[in-house]
């Protein structure tokens, strides 16, 4: 018994334009032609087409399909290296599963990092959020570990810092960056790795520092680089004295 192309196609589940590209790419032999010079597939033909048609369904790309008469450790080769690209790609979706159920479970906006979660859950203003952003762009994961800590032992100080408006005047400035003070001692207490937190930065200390600084810089409104000037005035003053 012997088809057209149409009707193999047909047997197979195929197309007849995939089957022309099958011939052209040298993984489909050419059957021979009747006498008025149209194709005659038999069994072996659509037993090759069926095998085709059986990889590709499995995620292999035809540059890695076996040609008619390849050794069979080739196709096994194949599906090793589809299996293991296959593993990437469930562990991504894995993780990307992970983080959406923080984020969804905190209502946190969906470009922010999901370790920080639970912080911005507690209301953190805008300029914060963002700042959380580069931490997570430049410091390492050992970095952000202790900085997820700390964010999560904030106290009252941080949070006035983090509200506090552009216009305040120069008596609340002064105070908040006394009081920060006091709190600053006790986070590098409590956590020594605080100073060094760009030590070992992926780009590399000094590009993380500077990358924070002009952060700070950019998203930190004038009464809180006030603070912050003020604040650092204290602290060398200490150290020196």
């Amino acid at each position: 018994m012997a088809w057209s192309t149409r009707r193999l196609a047909e047997l197979a589940g195929s197309t007849v334009k995939a089957i022309r590209y099958y011939h052209e790419i040298g993984l489909l032999d050419e059957p021979e032609r009747r006498s008025n010079g149209y194709k005659q597939y038999e069994i072996p033909h659509l037993i090759r087409l069926l095998q085709i048609k059986r990889l590709t369904e499995l995620g292999v790309p035809l540059s890695q399909v076996p040609a008619p008469g390849q050794a069979e450790d080739e196709s096994d080769q194949a599906l090793r290296v589809l299996d293991g690209e296959l593993e990437a790609t469930v562990d991504r979706l894995n993780r990307i599963r992970a983080e959406l159920a923080v984020l969804m479970r905190h209502r946190t906006p969906a470009h922010m990092p999901p370790a920080f979660a639970p912080t911005i859950a507690q209301g953190v203003p805008e300029a914060h959020q963002s700042m959380l952003m580069v931490y997570s762009t430049v410091l390492s994961d050992r970095a952000l570990e202790v900085l997820q800590e700390m964010l999560a032992d904030r106290d009252s100080v941080d949070v006035e810092f983090e509200n506090l408006p552009a216009g305040a005047e120069a008596a609340v400035i002064e105070s908040l960056a006394e009081r920060m003070v006091s709190a600053v001692l006790r986070s590098r207490e409590k956590y020594p790795e605080w100073k060094d937190l760009a030590a070992d930065a992926p780009g590399g200390a000094k590009n993380a520092e500077d990358t924070i600084a002009q952060a700070m810089f950019s998203l930190y409104n004038m009464a809180q680089l006030r603070v912050l000037h003020e604040l650092n005035i204290r602290l060398v003053r200490l150290r020196s004295g």
